[in-house]
């Protein structure tokens, strides 16, 4: 597996095991190593990748149950996605206790 493909899985994975909010950032890879992490909105990546001068560019999108990973270099595109799992309720029996009346009625 070539470095850019391992760098696009390991981000992927990363990605997956983040928090839940929606998001949209570009990790760009410069050709002396350097990261730079930055806002992805309005950028196609290609183009982004080349305005910056970077190796290689990934951007990483999460919104709702799923996340997708789009990384391109000069000789190599890949596109991973994924949904998520979803969360089970911290407390799953407090739904069930809503429907419990929270008063007696005494005689």
């Amino acid at each position: 597996m070539s470095p850019f493909l391992k760098q696009a899985e390991e981000i992927f994975q990363a990605a997956q095991q983040g928090g839940r909010e929606d998001l949209e950032l570009a990790i760009l890879v410069g050709r002396d190593g350097a990261i730079h992490m930055l806002p992805a909105e309005g950028w196609e990546l290609e183009s982004l990748r080349l305005d910056r001068g970077a190796r290689a560019a990934y951007r990483v999108s999460r919104a709702g149950t799923g996340v997708r990973l789009e990384a391109r270099s000069a000789g190599e595109s890949c596109m991973l996605q994924a949904r998520l799992p979803v969360a089970s309720p911290a407390h799953p029996w407090r739904s069930a206790l809503a429907e419990y009346p929270r008063y007696l009625t005494l005689q």
